[in-house]
């Protein structure tokens, strides 16, 4: 879903941070300040001004200035400013970053420093490197099947039994719908997000990541490339090109579209996709590979509160991640938009807020919980396998490399990023 077209100098740029003074703004008109940055949506920005205001109600002798950007500029723009020693005080990175930022000493350690005896203990480990705690989960996602109802009626299917469908049912079931539209519509969309793979693999008993370096064989990549080919030669699903169109964004996704009756999205998104399609939605389990014994399904924070370990202002800092992951205010203003909060008394205070889709995605976590495999956070370097693997898969449907050739290249090229 995400993509990191600058990682590498916004990394080269956090090596240099750590010689130089970052932190807040210091005291300014009898006021402690703080930066707080993050990226998003208009609509984000929007309940993140508003979680503000409420903060500054409450603390009013804190004032925090937000920094928004958008997705694609927010690392580069993250990195050049803590390199220029002008870090912001709190800042939101996911998980693929967490090693890389904690191990380059750009985090502060939070153990015992904020408030997290409410939330999830489990999800909180996920924001833990060698048991050192550098990262306060937003909230989780899950990682499911998104299934239009209506436009499976419409063509003479039935919502698939999720506990039992197998990948050839998810084929056929896309296959009728394309088949019985006449093409109008196409019974799923595909991506290339590495959530699928890790799926996909962990049905296999192949972590996505093992000591350090990818635990995926070339064979499951190459089997999973062959899935999403699969999808394309029979029409099941659209073809390269037009996925290529379609891009990673949520109002321009075929599902989001009416243009296919599957998909597969992380659960915060399910919101918007039902807003934008003005259908009901579903969400199910992935199809499993027959005898798999594991979903391969998983929670994943849906991004992260830090502290910068130069702030100034740390102190103000903590209080506004406490704030946000604790205050039941917060919640209710935030919602799903950082994924489901894992604290209980805030999930209690804001479920009669949380909108239908939200409720079915609240239902849904706690139907999968027995289902799903551990947290696991990357290691340094994950940042760039995104863009690795997806230009890997690229080449193998574009037929410009043979899959061994292209699983070799995503194999050889992912694991020197992660050496580095």
């Amino acid at each position: 879903m995400m993509k990191r077209t600058t990682a590498a100098a916004a990394m080269t740029l956090l090596a240099v941070s750590l010689t130089a003074c970052g932190g807040g703004d210091g005291d300014s008109g009898g006021k402690t300040e703080i930066v707080f940055s993050y990226w998003g949506s208009d609509s984000r920005q929007k309940l993140t001004e508003s979680a503000i205001a409420k903060f500054e109600e409450k603390n009013p002798d804190i004032t925090v200035e937000g920094d928004f950007s958008d997705w694609s500029s927010y690392y580069e723009k993250l990195a050049t400013k803590t390199a220029a020693g002008d870090a912001p005080d709190v800042m939101t990175i996911e998980i693929r970053g967490l090693g890389e930022y904690a191990e380059r000493g750009v985090l502060a350690e939070l153990n015992g420093q904020v408030e997290t005896g409410k939330l999830d203990q489990d999800v909180l480990k996920a924001g833990q490197i060698d048991g050192k705690q550098y990262a306060i989960p937003t909230g989780v996602n899950a990682f499911p099947m998104i299934a239009n109802p209506a436009t499976l009626e419409k063509y003479g299917q039935e919502v698939p039994d999720d506990t039992a469908w197998t990948w050839d049912d998810y084929v056929s079931i896309s296959q009728q719908v394309t088949q019985e539209s006449g093409g109008e519509v196409h019974g799923t969309e595909w991506n290339k997000n590495p959530a699928f793979l890790q799926i996909f693999a962990a049905q296999r008993g192949e972590p996505f990541y093992r000591d350090g370096k990818i635990g995926v064989s070339a064979q499951t990549v190459k089997d999973w490339w062959a899935l999403l080919k699969r999808l394309i030669d029979t029409e099941a699903g659209p073809g390269a090109a037009e996925m290529e169109e379609t891009g990673d964004e949520v109002d321009r996704s075929l599902v989001g579209t009416n243009k296919s009756a599957f998909g597969s999205w992380w659960s915060n998104q399910l919101q918007v996709l039902a807003e934008n399609s003005g259908q009901e939605l579903e969400l199910l389990r992935m199809p499993k590979a027959p005898g798999a014994t594991a979903s391969g399904m998983f929670l994943q924070p849906a991004m992260y509160y830090t502290v910068s370990s130069r702030s100034e202002e740390a102190a103000a800092a903590r209080k506004f991640v406490e704030f946000m992951v604790n205050d039941p205010d917060a919640g209710a203003i935030v919602l799903s938009d950082r994924g489901l909060p894992t604290n209980d008394e805030v999930i209690t205070a804001i479920k009669g807020k949380l909108s239908p889709a939200d409720q079915k995605v609240l239902a849904f976590m706690d139907e999968i919980k027995n289902d799903l495999s551990p947290i696991v956070v990357p290691p340094k370097g994950a940042t760039d396998v995104t863009d690795i693997l997806e230009r890997a898969t690229d080449s193998a449907l574009f037929g410009e490399a043979s899959p061994d050739e292209a699983a070799q290249t995503f194999l050889d090229e992912a694991n020197n990023a992660l050496s580095q």
